[in-house]
C-alpha cells in the first residue's frame, strides 16, 4: 500500500529537531502559566503516564547505564512536565471543583473514584501511604544510590586511566581505541554527575506533590464552602477525589520514572540486560528448589491458605527440575580439553624493547597528577618520532619489588641501560653552573648527566627558580633521563620490521624508488644498518627519499660497504645536518684539524679501504684529546656546542676514537656542511 504523500513543509520537519525540543519545553512552561481545559489535561495527563511506562522499559532493557545517555535530561524535562502539569490539575481543582470530580479531566476524577471505593478515609489513607513510600523509600533511595555511584566512578578514574595508559605503552591496544576509552569513561563520568544532579529534581518533584495534595484538600475544602456554598459533607467528597485523583495521576508516573532512575544507576557494569542477568542469577535449582520446599511447609500449615502456597511449591518445583536438567545435560557430556599450549614458553621468549621498571615508591607517578609520567612517555615518543623519523616501540612500565623503593631501571632489550633514584613528591634542582643551588635541601646526583643537585620541597620551588635554578618535578626527571637512554640505543631499536614499515609508510609517489632499489639493488638489511648508522650518530631519517636516493648514488658508483654508502648518503643530507648543528645565533661552531694533523692522521691509516683505522702512537693520540679537551672546555664556556669538521676519508677512523671520549661530539665531513652555512671558527687541533 503506498503511503500517502505529505506536505513539503512537513516532510522537511523532524520529530527529534532542535525547534521541536525548544518548542516542547516551552509548552511545558506555558502550562505553568495558562489554564488549561478539561480536555487538554486528560490529554497531558495521558502523555504524562504513558512517557514515564516508556522511560521505565527503556531503563529495564538497557545493558549499560551509558546506553541510555540522554536520561539525564529525559529526567529533567518529565519533571518539569509533572510539575507543570501538577499546577495545571491544582488551579482546575481551586477554580472549578465545585462543579463536581470531572473539573480537572475525566482521568483524575477516574483514579480518585477508584482509590477511594466510596470509602474516603480509607481512600486517604492509602493515598498517603503511596505518597510516603514515593518521597521516603524510592526518591531518595535512588537519589542516594545516584549520589554514591557518581562518587565512586570518580575515585576510580585515575585508576581507569592509568589502566588505559599502560595498555597503550604496552603495545596492547593504539591510540585510537585508547582515544576511544578515554571518551568513554569521560562520557561515564559526566553521566553519573548528571545523574545525581538529575535525582535532586526528582526529589523536589516529591515534596512538591506532597504540598500540592494539602492544597487541594484544604484549599478545596475551604473554597467549597465558603465561596460556593457546598454541603462540607459533599465538599469533602468532591475534593478528596478530586486530591487523590491529581495525586495519583502524578505520583504514579513520578513513581515509575523514580523506580527507572534507581535501575540505571545500579546497573552493574556487565554488559547484560537486567532481565537476563536477573533469571540467571535467580534461576539456579537449588534456590529454586528450597524456595519450594518452604512453599510447601506453609501450605501443611494449619489455618495457612492451602491452595495458593501448594500451587506456588508446584511452579517452582517444576522450575527448580527444569533448570537442573538444563545444567545437567552440558556437564554429562563436556567439550574435550584442548591439550596444553606452549603459550606459557612463548610469552618467555617474548623480549620487551624498551621497559621502564619502577620500585613500589615510584608507582605513584604512573597514576599521579599532571604531569604524569605516561603522558610525558607519550610526548617522548611523539617527540622523537618528529624530530628522528622513527616510531620508538612501546615502552612497557611494570613495578619490580626487588628495586629499592626510590629507584628506577631503564631496560633497553632486557639488559640494563640506566638507573637512578627519586623522591617523590620532592623536586629536584639543579644549578646549570654546574654548582649546588644555595637552599636547604637533600643532595643528589641528577641521574641523567651526573650534575650536582638538590631535592627541595614544593615550597621552595619559587626561591629556586628566582635563583636561577632549573626545577624538575620526579616525573620530569625519569623523562629527561628515558629520552636520553633512547637517543643513545636508537640504532639497536631499529629492527628489521620497523625499517620495513618505515618502507610500507612512503607516500606513493615514492613506491618506484623502492620496488626499483629493493631488493634488485640492495636488500632490507642493508638497508637497515645504513639507517642504523645515521640514528647512531644522531642523524635524523625522516627524510627518508632522499636517503634512499643516497644509496642508489652510491651503487651506482659501485659503492657496496656500508660505511661507503653512509658517506655518500650523509652528503646528500648536508643541509638537514647542518641546520641541526646550527646555534641559536644563528651559525655552526666548528673546531677543525691543522694540515699537519690531517697529514699525520692519513699515513696512520691502516687497513682495507672501506674499514680503515687509526695505528697512530698513543702518546700523540693522547695529546691530540688533550688538545680537544681543552677546547671542548672552552666552547663550553662560551655557551657553543661545537662540531668536529675532518676530512671525509678520516671521519670514521676519528669518529671512532672520539666515541668513546665524548659521544654527543658531532663528527662531520667537510662536504657534510651545506656551502651556505656560516661557521664560526672555534680553534684547530
Amino acid at each position: 500500500m503506498r503511503g500517502l504523500a505529505l506536505p513539503p513543509w512537513l516532510s522537511r520537519a523532524r520529530l527529534g529537531s532542535e525547534a521541536a525540543l525548544v518548542a516542547g519545553v516551552l509548552l511545558v512552561l506555558a502550562i505553568l502559566v495558562v489554564p488549561l481545559p478539561a480536555v487538554l489535561l486528560d490529554a497531558a495527563l495521558a502523555i504524562n503516564i504513558t512517557a514515564s511506562v516508556l522511560v521505565l522499559m527503556v531503563a529495564l532493557m538497557l545493558t549499560r547505564p551509558l546506553d541510555f545517555a540522554s536520561f539525564p535530561q529525559i529526567l529533567l524535562i518529565t519533571t518539569l512536565f509533572r510539575l507543570g502539569l501538577n499546577v495545571a490539575t491544582t488551579r482546575a481543582i481551586l477554580a472549578d471543583g465545585h462543579e463536581g470530580p470531572s473539573a480537572a479531566g475525566e482521568i483524575v476524577a477516574t483514579f480518585g473514584r477508584y482509590l477511594m471505593q466510596g470509602d474516603i478515609v480509607v481512600g486517604l489513607i492509602v493515598f498517603a501511604i503511596l505518597l510516603m513510600v514515593n518521597h521516603v523509600v524510592v526518591s531518595k533511595g535512588a537519589g542516594r544510590v545516584a549520589e554514591v555511584a557518581a562518587r565512586f566512578h570518580l575515585d576510580a578514574m585515575p585508576g581507569k586511566q592509568m589502566a588505559i595508559d599502560a595498555e597503550l605503552n604496552s603495545g596492547a591496544i593504539d591510540e585510537k581505541e585508547a582515544r576511544a576509552r578515554r571518551r568513554e569513561l569521560e562520557e561515564e563520568s559526566a553521566f553519573h554527575g548528571a545523574m545525581d544532579g538529575a535525582s535532586k529534581f526528582v526529589k523536589g518533584d516529591a515534596i512538591a506533590g506532597l504540598v500540592s495534595t494539602f492544597i487541594n484538600l484544604l484549599g478545596g475544602f475551604a473554597i467549597g464552602t465558603l465561596r460556593h456554598g457546598m454541603p462540607l459533607a459533599e465538599a469533602v467528597e468532591t475534593y478528596s477525589i478530586l486530591t487523590v485523583g491529581d495525586g495519583l495521576v502524578g505520583q504514579i508516573p513520578a513513581l515509575l520514572v523514580s523506580v527507572a532512575a534507581a535501575i540505571v544507576v545500579t546497573k552493574a557494569a556487565r554488559e547484560e540486560r537486567a532481565d537476563e542477568q536477573m533469571a540467571k542469577e535467580l534461576g539456579g535449582w537449588k534456590p529454586l528448589a528450597v524456595a519450594a520446599g518452604s512453599a510447601g511447609v506453609m501450605a501443611l500449615l494449619p489455618g495457612m491458605p492451602f491452595l495458593p502456597f501448594l500451587a506456588l511449591a508446584g511452579a517452582l518445583g517444576a522450575a527448580a527440575w527444569f533448570a537442573r536438567r538444563g545444567a545437567a545435560e552440558p556437564a554429562a557430556a563436556p567439550p574435550p580439553a584442548p591439550p596444553p599450549a606452549e603459550a606459557p614458553i612463548g610469552e618467555a621468549l617474548r623480549m620487551d624493547l624498551l621497559r621502564l621498571e619502577l620500585g613500589y615508591g615510584l608507582l605513584s607517578l604512573a597514576a599521579g597528577d599532571a604531569p604524569r609520567l605516561t603522558e610525558q612517555i607519550r610526548g617522548i615518543r611523539r617527540a622523537i618520532a618528529q624530530e628522528m623519523g622513527f616510531v620508538l616501540p612501546a615502552i612497557r612500565i611494570q613495578d619490580n619489588l626487588e628495586l629499592p623503593a626510590d629507584t628506577y631501571v631503564i631496560r633497553v632489550k632486557e639488559i640494563e641501560a640506566g638507573r637512578g633514584q627519586l623522591r617523590p613528591p620532592l623536586l629536584l634542582a639543579i644549578d646549570p653552573a654546574g654548582g649546588l643551588p644555595d637552599l636547604p635541601g637533600e643532595r643528589a646526583r641528577e641521574p641523567c648527566f651526573g650534575l650536582p643537585a638538590l631535592w627541595i620541597e614544593e615550597r621552595l620551588r619559587e626561591e629556586a627558580l628566582a635563583r636561577g635554578a632549573t626545577v624538575v618535578d620526579c616525573a620530569g626527571v625519569l623523562a629527561t633521563h628515558l629520552t636520553e637512554i633512547v637517543r643513545e640505543h636508537m640504532a639497536e631499536l631499529l629492527s628489521a620490521a620497523e625499517t620495513q614499515k618505515l618502507l610500507d609508510e612512503l607516500p606513493s609517489e615514492h613506491r618506484r624508488l623502492v620496488t626499483d632499489l629493493i631488493p634488485g639493488q640492495i636488500g632490507l638489511p642493508g638497508l637497515q644498518r645504513v639507517l642504523q648508522g645515521l640514528l647512531a650518530e644522531r642523524v635524523s631519517i625522516r627524510d627518508l627519499p632522499t636517503i634512499l636516493e643516497g644509496v642508489q648514488e652510491a651503487i651506482a658508483a659501485n659503492l657496496r660497504a656500508t660505511a661507503q654508502i653512509l658517506a655518500v648518503v650523509r652528503a646528500r643530507l648536508a643541509r638537514q645536518i647542518t641546520d641541526s648543528l646550527r646555534s641559536p645565533q644563528g651559525h655552526v661552531a666548528v673546531i677543525s684539524l691543522t694540515a699537519e694533523t690531517e697529514v699525520a692522521f692519513t699515513e696512520a691509516l691502516t687497513g682495507p679501504p672501506e674499514e680503515r683505522q687509526l695505528a697512530i702512537e698513543p702518546a700523540r693520540l693522547q695529546a691530540f684529546l688533550e688538545q680537544l679537551r681543552a677546547l671542548l672546555l672552552a666552547a663550553d664556556e662560551q655557551g657553543e656546542v661545537p662540531v668536529l669538521v675532518v676530512a671525509p676519508h678520516l671521519r670514521l677512523p676519528i669518529r671512532a676514537v672520539i666515541e668513546r671520549f665524548r659521544p654527543t661530539l658531532a663528527v662531520l665531513a667537510q662536504n657534510e656542511l651545506h656551502p651556505r652555512a656560516r661557521l664560526k671558527n672555534l680553534g684547530s687541533l
